[in-house]
């Protein structure tokens, strides 16, 4: 149920979802370079509610990627191909005919393995199937801040190990798709060595410029936690994965076409649910360069 943020806004229309995560943005129109105040009016609104959508937003590819650069740089996509003459614009997309799993069918944050993963991710829906294909949203901040105080002061000092491994590495859940050659994927996965690398990251993040902490974990891209034993790290995940993933702190998005939807990787994870079998869904993806997490 959307209500209105009273007052908060003189240049933008914010209507936030309960608890404050995830809210939808009208009055704005994101195909012209938005001035100052307008600008710091979405970035408030971002900062404030971790996922924003934009409804009736046709965008051309150099429109998005215009108002993505307004947010700020482009972030670094290894892993899958680019749009042709579209560096940094990913195509997220589905055939009617596809047999192979969901991309995105997982808890993750994106790119978390990256030295310096990125701060945001905008998607816009180019082509929504008449059913499924709902995003689900896990809000990191209220999950860490309904945790007992002991348990926060033993997370104080852990941290993860991240890997892109699982996925697109070298023995990775892409390489052995490849070893089927009765189902194909619409989309072009890069599946490379370098995949398999390790980052640590704290599994508690504090946000840069709310200053809330945060989990920082997914079952997707975390390998471990560091300096525990295999067993001891997984019950302690795991644990903290059921927690995360209670219903209180899950927002379900439905799109709607030409809807643009921005989500902070620092404090959100996310999940694409399929249920569209049948018929074609196709997004445009961008990712905003971020920092290191601390």
């Amino acid at each position: 149920m959307l209500t209105e943020a009273d007052g908060a806004y003189r240049t933008i229309k914010v209507k936030p979802r309960a608890h404050g995560f995830g809210a939808e943005v009208a009055g704005v129109d994101l195909s012209k370079p938005l001035d100052a105040e307008v600008l710091a009016e979405v970035k408030a609104a971002w900062a404030a509610h971790a996922v924003l959508a934009f409804p009736d937003q046709p965008l051309t590819l150099d429109e998005l990627e215009a108002f993505t650069l307004q947010i700020g740089p482009f972030g670094d996509d290894p892993y899958v191909e680019p749009m042709p003459g579209h560096p940094n614009v990913l195509e997220v997309r589905r055939e009617p005919d596809e047999k192979l799993s969901v991309f995105g069918g997982g808890w993750h944050s994106d790119w978390s393995f990256q030295p310096t993963p990125p701060a945001a991710t905008l998607l816009r829906s180019q082509v929504i199937p008449p059913v499924g294909g709902d995003t689900l949203y896990c809000d990191g901040v209220r999950a860490y801040a309904a945790l007992p105080q002991a348990t926060k002061a033993k997370l104080a000092s852990l941290r993860a190990v991240h890997s892109a491994g699982h996925a697109y590495g070298s023995k990775g859940v892409y390489a052995r798709e490849r070893e089927d050659d009765s189902k194909t994927r619409a989309m072009s996965i890069i599946v490379s060595e370098e995949a398999d690398k390790q980052h640590i990251h704290p599994l508690v993040r504090t946000h840069p410029v709310t200053d809330r902490k945060a989990l920082f974990i997914s079952p997707v891209y975390v390998q471990a936690v560091e300096g525990m034993g295999e067993a001891e790290g997984f019950e302690l995940l795991g644990g903290l994965y059921k927690h995360m993933h209670q219903d209180e702190f899950i927002y379900r998005h439905r799109w709607r076409p030409d809807m643009l939807v921005i989500w902070d990787n620092r404090c959100t994870t996310h999940y694409a649910l399929g249920g569209y079998d049948g018929h074609r869904r196709v997004m445009h993806r961008t990712t905003v360069a971020g920092d290191t997490p601390v």
